[in-house]
């Protein structure tokens, strides 16, 4: 059985409609909160544990009020346990309703403060229904006390009338059908106070053992009802033992209470007797109370280790690293996390009474705070997403504005500057991001196709290096199978010189070859070891020799790494600028985007390398003037 409350769970709030669709990635649908009838379930399985009724409905708020009607109609046939379960229940049926009100209005935009229940017509008359039933069960209960202290009277009476038979002179034999009648009065008077039930009982026994010890004449009476007696307390006995086998150690225990009670109100048995009857009985009951207590032993158990998985899942939920829920994915996969922690808390039983609703409470309280801070957090993603937009749609208005424009290199400036702009503004609404994207993109193509006609004269020289370089390709292939020594070295610097000093190539034809060139580039320099440190240390051995040769010949070789130096920084910033056209949410746009890192990383080195060469020239003319002064 799991507990009453937990179909009152938090679920996904309301009022998130309008954020589903404004994330670029899905979001997870809204669940409503949890409604007045998810919770008959609990009210009724409530009803059926208390009233036993296992024919019962699941019920509402009417049907409650209509049953409790029926019950101030005739209280006397109600039990308090039943009146207060159904209204532990109907109360709980509104407090749902009312909680369900409150959430919409704070969804709706007001101040949790300013919430004020609507009046509730089924609640006033359950009221009013309950006033009766309270005023007719303390007259019932007043009446009950009041004949209870009577009925006492009236058994203190049987006994000081017994009493009287056991000391009057006359024959016990004579005073036996006197005897009999006090016998059965005791028997027809019921109910006393519960206080004073068995020092009552325990007195009446002590008159009635003497008034048969006294028997002397006539035994037929007294063993007629010795014998009539150890039958009646010979079934009980046969009765407590089977109790011991029924199943349900709860009702069996119930069952033995009534038994001892038929059990006091038996008469004695033939004195050599007694204590043989009364140990079977009692060997019985001790049996049966044992199982009676293990079993609420083991209940204890059970209860406690269902407070124990209770108390983890409450510090899981409470637990919770809202710094890490940054994303719309994110809080989905969190949010599945708590609705099964949810569905575990529904498996898991009952706790100690003392301690089940406090648990409760606070699985509720770390629920209901997961799902506020999550509407929290799709309301202020809604207003970054609608202050993106605004951003992106300015970015458009001024694309579009310069997409006729003739001034090629400002405005291809520009145009990359906007595209760096439009990748560092965040997601907006999906519904409007592909319509924006493709506006945008279609203005920054179209200027780039009229720059390209525009530029179309280059084409000619373009080819003519593309011829060029291919060459300077096919001699790095040759080289590739030789063996590292300087004069290979030295034809691998000069082709790669040779190939920086080469202008641009036709734009569809310049990634493949530049990828051939690279690959073989980067083979050499595994093959010949050609690093930084290496090529630098002899440069520095060069340019003794080619001071040797005169001031001249150093500047030359200065100029022309001056040069190659300029034409690596212009290449490294082609490339920089191309990354402006990708678009990184494609797979082809993302495999380019790596392949020009890592290009610019190459050409970087290269640049590092040529930098060096010129400081190595600098420090030599450095030196050369220290000498000369």
């Amino acid at each position: 059985m799991t507990d009453t409350q937990d179909t009152n769970l938090p679920k996904m709030e309301e009022g998130l409609e309008d954020v589903k669709q404004t994330v670029e990635a899905p979001e997870p649908a809204a669940q409503e909160l949890t409604a007045p009838e998810e919770v008959v379930e609990e009210v009724q399985e409530t009803l059926e544990a208390a009233a036993g009724d296992e024919s019962a409905r699941k019920l509402t708020k009417p049907e409650i009020l209509a049953k409790m009607k029926e019950i101030a109609e005739d209280v006397e046939q109600a039990s308090k346990t039943v009146i207060d379960t159904l209204k532990q229940n109907f109360y709980r049926l509104h407090n749902a309703e009312v909680e369900a009100a409150k959430r919409a209005f704070i969804e709706g935009g007001g101040n949790e403060e300013d919430f004020v229940p609507a009046p509730d017509a089924e609640e006033d008359e359950f009221k009013q229904v309950m006033t009766i039933v309270k005023e007719k069960r303390n007259q019932l209960n007043a009446e009950e006390e009041k004949l209870r202290e009577k009925n006492y009277q009236v058994k203190l009476a049987i006994i000081e009338e017994l009493k009287e038979l056991i000391e009057s002179p006359e024959d016990p034999n004579k005073n036996y059908n006197e005897f009999k009648k006090l016998q059965q009065q005791w028997h027809d008077v019921t109910l006393v106070p519960q206080n004073k039930t068995n020092e009552l009982w325990k007195n009446y026994q002590l008159y009635v053992e003497k008034f048969y010890d006294l028997l002397k004449l006539n035994n037929e009476f007294r063993e007629y009802d010795f014998k009539k007696n150890l039958e009646i307390k010979t079934r009980l006995c046969e009765a407590a033992e089977k109790l011991a086998e029924e199943e349900d150690v709860v009702a069996a225990f119930h069952h033995l209470q009534k038994l001892h009670q038929e059990y006091r109100d038996t008469g004695p048995v033939a004195k050599e007797l007694r204590d043989e009857i009364w140990a079977r009985f009692k060997a019985a009951s001790t049996l049966l109370n044992k199982k009676h207590q293990q079993y609420f032993e083991e209940q204890k158990k059970v209860e406690q280790e269902n407070l124990d998985k209770k108390t983890v899942i409450c510090e899981i939920v409470e637990g919770i690293d809202y710094q890490k829920l940054t994303g719309f994915q994110a809080w989905e996969k969190k949010t599945q996390e708590v609705i099964a922690l949810q569905n575990k808390w529904k498996t898991i039983g009952y706790a100690p009474q003392k301690l089940n609703v406090k648990i409760f409470e606070r699985f509720r309280k770390a629920c209901d705070e997961f799902f506020q801070k999550k509407s929290d957090y799709f309301k202020q993603a809604k207003a970054r997403m609608n202050e993106n937009l605004e951003k992106k749609r300015a970015l458009v208005e001024r694309v579009e504005a310069l997409k006729n424009s003739k001034e090629w290199k400002e405005t291809t400036e520009e145009l990359v500057k906007l595209q760096k702009e439009w990748k560092n503004i965040g997601p907006v609404a999906k519904r409007y991001s592909d319509t924006l994207w493709k506006r945008f993109i279609a203005a920054c193509d179209y200027f780039f196709e009229q720059k390209g006609a525009a530029t179309s004269s280059q084409r000619s020289i373009e080819s003519e290096n593309l011829k060029r370089k291919k060459g300077i390709i096919a001699q790095l292939q040759e080289l590739k199978e030789q063996v590292e020594s300087d004069e290979n070295n030295q034809k691998i610097h000069a082709l790669m010189a040779e190939w920086n000093e080469i202008g641009h190539v036709p734009f569809k034809e310049k990634d493949k070859v530049y990828e051939q060139y690279r690959a073989l580039v980067d083979k050499l320099y595994k093959t010949f070891n050609l690093s930084m440190a290496k090529k630098v240390s002899k440069f520095r051995a060069a340019v003794g020799k080619v001071q040797e040769t005169g001031i001249q010949a150093a500047y030359r070789e200065r100029e022309k790494l001056v040069r190659n130096y300029e034409n690596l920084l212009n290449e490294l910033h082609t490339y920089e600028n191309n990354l402006g056209f990708l678009n990184a949410t494609s797979k082809s746009g993302n495999s380019l985007l790596t392949e020009l890192n890592k290009k610019m990383d190459k050409l970087k080195a290269e640049i590092e390398v040529a930098k060096e060469k010129i400081r190595q020239i600098d420090d030599s003319f450095q030196k050369d003037e220290e000498k000369a002064e």
